[in-house]
């Protein structure tokens, strides 16, 4: 039986660098087929917890026509000075200079994070992120614009071609003209759980105001680099990211922490699994039939469904297992004492931004504040028995 010490000890001596090493090798396969081509990615970053309290961003982006992955930076909260919220910006800076050079990146399609849209004069958005503001803006008296929430989103990539995104405004109150345009749909069997909205209304005024925002209209060009796209069967959009970020938990839960290194090289490890494993072909029944899964969408409020595929075979892995025992047999023993990598984050010192006191004065201030309780609740327990008895000589 390995201890938890020997464990560590190997898994640093052995596993972590021969990961990165492995990657590196798929990796710079992945770049080769791409040499003299336009390349467009999707990119997004990842918080391994939720709000100010995340210590990793992983960055990843992935070209759009393969779907492969081909880039994972880890950026630590500590190599932007214990500032979480820039973390998604480095991360992103990291992983455009090193594709510029690399490949001939033309376009990048990602999420409306204000300090990256800040830093690029040419880049897609993703239209998911108007559902959100809409999702928002759905407080009491407005509930009515969740059953146009769909219908808003494929108005959304129509516009990306026509540019008619203001006639929406007109269209959810039954008029299909206004004074400058009118919509270009053919005549509507209207039904089902949608009604017409009214003009004035509460949810009216909060779609208007998301509509006509200034910021958003100031950014909506960056939207339309959607209509390139349209006629090709991979349309730009990051719900296969999204897939593997979530596919990342298996490999690194949220609520287990890692070290540096560890996190990276499983970072690495997920992104391998999903490369390996993303052109599986789709289960069939014996009838030949496909088969299939109903999924319940909280965001969408119904059921999608999907085509389940063959199992996994991980056959990468006995390649890796042989990398790793070949270092072993190459005569690097096991360290008696481990050490920080050269790039470590943790050799800009520990997490927290303050120095550790010592165990003897947490424990001298932990009595002290106990004694001041203890002091405290026996004075109040004096008062309350000296004026219970100053009650008792009175009566």
């Amino acid at each position: 039986m390995v201890d938890r010490s020997s464990f560590f000890t190997i898994q640093d001596t052995y596993g972590v660098d021969t990961v990165k090493d492995f990657w590196e090798e798929r990796r710079a396969e992945a770049i080769n087929r791409l040499k003299d081509r336009d390349v467009v990615i999707v990119a997004d970053g990842r918080m391994d917890s939720p709000g100010h309290c995340a210590q990793y961003c992983t960055y990843t982006a992935m070209e759009n026509e393969s779907r492969e992955i081909i880039s994972v930076f880890t950026v630590d909260k500590r190599e932007t000075g214990r500032n979480s919220v820039i973390m998604e910006r480095e991360a992103f800076v990291r992983t455009v200079d090193t594709l510029l050079n690399e490949v001939k990146l033309v376009e990048v399609c990602t999420d409306a994070h204000v300090q990256i849209s800040a830093l690029m004069s040419r880049k897609v958005q993703r239209p998911w992120n108007l559902a959100k503001r809409i999702h928002a803006s759905q407080v009491k008296g407005q509930s009515s614009l969740s059953s146009w929430l769909k219908d808003i989103v494929n108005h959304f990539w129509w516009c990306c071609k026509t540019e008619l995104w203001l006639g929406l405004l007109y269209h959810v109150t039954n008029e299909d003209r206004w004074v400058l345009g009118s919509c270009q749909h053919a005549d509507l069997e209207f039904g089902g759980t949608q009604q017409w909205l009214e003009r004035g209304s509460m949810a009216h005024e909060a779609l208007k105001s998301i509509v006509r925002n200034k910021r958003w209209l100031n950014e909506v060009h960056k939207y339309l680099n959607f209509r390139s796209f349209f006629e090709h069967i991979h349309i730009l959009s990051t719900a296969d990211l999204e897939s593997f970020q979530n596919h990342i938990l298996m490999y690194a839960s949220k609520r287990t922490a890692f070290s540096p290194p560890v996190f990276e090289a499983r970072m690495l490890l997920a992104a391998m699994d999903y490369n390996y494993h993303k052109d599986r072909p789709e289960l069939c029944k014996s009838d030949g039939s496909k088969q299939y899964r109903r999924l319940y969408k909280k965001n969408a409020r119904r059921y999608m469904l999907y085509t389940q595929k063959t199992s996994k075979t991980y056959g990468y892995i006995p390649e890796l297992q042989a990398m790793i025992l070949q270092k072993r047999l190459d005569g690097k023993g096991m360290p008696r004492q481990r050490t920080l990598r050269p790039d470590d984050p943790r050799r800009y010192g520990p997490l927290p931004p303050v120095p550790a006191p010592t165990i003897e004065e947490l424990l001298h201030t932990q009595v002290r504040r106990g004694l001041g309780r203890l002091n405290a609740n026996l004075f109040i327990l004096h008062l309350g028995l000296h004026a219970t008895h100053q009650v008792k000589c009175h009566a």
